[in-house]
């Protein structure tokens, strides 16, 4: 006879771990299990090395101020994003506080984060962006210089061995983050853990089926390719697998995954741990995409926190593969073709050819070429000081739409059954970043009859839970004045 609990979490990723998080808050009474494929947490999107770790908050992202027709700067993404931040950084801060994750220095380190272009028309659209910006409550502190010695000052690596001819410039705020997120994920789950939780590692969830009785069966199997195991019943099941929760969501036969594919890309960055190189270059930069190249290619050049130690990070450089997951099969892409998800594919394939083309030019270019694009960040870049580390696998929502038939969506998509008793995610970043903000929004898609009774407990958790800081300028600047310190970083 298999067992039953209340809450099923499959993926031991950030997303999982969010989840539960929140979910043993609100109603402690509640069992909670985490299964894991693999064996230990954050292997996969989750890990230091397989994300950006940006804390992603819109600082230095320029993808998300594009700027209009009329040559105005729309700032709507970046205010979206970096609210959905201030939401995370709220819940994280209240852990802290409450001794739940007990150094915020494992996870979080203070890294200023920087936007760094060159040529007349991208120095005219940064100083644009800078205007459109800096008066705003969330991105109070943001500076602007076109001053090579100013840059230096924020970026000493960047300077030496560029034209003096070149028109450059540069936006600066302290109040950036690293985040690892791999840690993270160890120290939230190992207090759900600490507090009545199960994690079950090395347990590929096969299967899952609704019973007549409305719990959900899930059939496990051990290790990949292992033997069958006991399987296992759950009133609410949650999967946050990365890029194979669109095949269990399938599985699962619910109606509302009908119509969503997925396309895998993959990456490289380069990386260095040389001290002498690293200690020059204490921030997040990010560039702007060339022209035609789709939001996921924006160059960066970020310095990483990992285990207390300190490494660059400078990419990403496409690549492909059919896997869905660094650890996925080669089948994983073909296998997620379905009759009512097949349309969409091939019509986001035909209305994106331009990131056909940009992944081919990718996979096609030498390593001299790539290395050439580092060095327009870092002139005096050294190859014998970096080295190809392989990124996480992402997979890019694909969905049908009424005017396209389907189209590539870039983010997160929370899907869900009517009746809410079994809820996924899909897509990619900013991800882990507004983990909580996309558990928040599990929860009010799933459990909207217990919302009013947990309202009080969210709002402790999360001051600003149903408002905007953006609305209140005062408030915005006293909770991030309060995260900053209870997280112990910038301000």
């Amino acid at each position: 006879m298999s067992r039953t609990v209340d809450v099923a979490l499959i993926g031991g990723g950030i997303m999982s771990a969010t989840l539960g998080s929140l979910l043993q808050r609100l109603q402690p009474d509640w069992t909670i299990e985490i299964f894991e494929r693999l064996g230990d947490l954050a292997l996969e999107s989750s890990n230091p090395w397989n994300n950006a770790g940006t804390g992603h908050s819109a600082l230095c992202e320029l993808n998300y101020t594009p700027q209009k027709a009329d040559g105005s700067i729309d700032i709507t993404s970046a205010v979206k994003v970096n609210e959905q931040f201030q939401v995370s950084r709220q819940f994280w801060a209240h852990l802290v506080d409450t001794g739940a994750l007990p150094d915020p220095k494992a996870f979080i380190a203070a890294t200023p984060h920087m936007s760094f272009v060159w040529g007349e028309d991208n120095v005219t659209y940064l100083r644009k962006r800078y205007e459109a910006l800096k008066d705003h409550p969330l991105f109070a502190g943001l500076e602007f210089s076109t001053d090579a010695r100013t840059i230096r000052t924020w970026a000493p690596l960047m300077i030496p061995g560029r034209l003096k001819s070149q028109p450059i410039a540069a936006t600066h705020i302290a109040s950036g983050t690293d985040v690892d997120f791999g840690a993270l994920t160890h120290l939230l789950t190992k207090n759900l853990v600490d507090e009545g939780a199960t994690l079950t590692t090395e347990t590929l969830v096969t299967g899952i089926k609704k019973q007549r009785d409305g719990l959900w069966r899930l059939s496990l199997r051990k290790d990949i390719g292992g033997t069958p195991m006991e399987p296992v019943t759950a009133r609410f099941v949650f999967v946050g697998g990365g890029g194979y929760a669109l095949g269990l969501l399938q599985k699962s036969g619910i109606k509302e995954i009908r119509g969503y594919g997925g396309f895998p890309v993959s990456g490289e960055f380069l990386r260095t741990d040389n001290p002498e190189v690293v200690a020059k270059h204490a921030a997040k930069v990010y560039g702007k995409a060339a022209v035609g190249s789709p939001p996921m290619s924006v160059p960066h050049l970020d310095l990483r926190v990992v285990d207390g130690s300190q490494s660059l990070m400078f990419g990403p450089y496409a690549g492909f593969s059919p896997r869905f997951l660094k650890t996925g099969s080669l089948v994983d892409l073909f296998a997620s073709i379905r009759w009512h998800n097949l349309i969409p594919m091939i019509a986001a394939g035909l209305s994106n050819l331009g990131l056909v083309r940009y992944l081919v030019s990718q996979l096609a270019a030498s390593e001299k070429t790539k290395f050439a694009e580092l060095k327009q960040f870092y002139p005096d870049a050294d190859p014998k000081d970096w080295y190809r580390i392989t990124a996480g696998q992402r997979v890019q929502v694909i969905k049908k739409d009424p005017k396209k038939l389907g189209v590539l969506q870039f983010g997160t998509e929370v899907v869900a059954s009517a009746d809410g008793s079994i809820a996924g995610l899909l897509g990619a970043s900013p991800g882990a970043s507004t983990a909580v903000p996309i558990m928040l929004t599990v929860l009010e898609k799933c459990f909207p009859d217990k919302l009013d009774a947990w309202r009080p407990a969210i709002a402790k958790m999360i001051p600003s839970y149903g408002s905007a800081l953006s609305d209140d300028p005062k408030k915005a600047s006293q909770t991030l004045q309060k995260t900053a310190k209870s997280l112990q970083i910038n301000p």
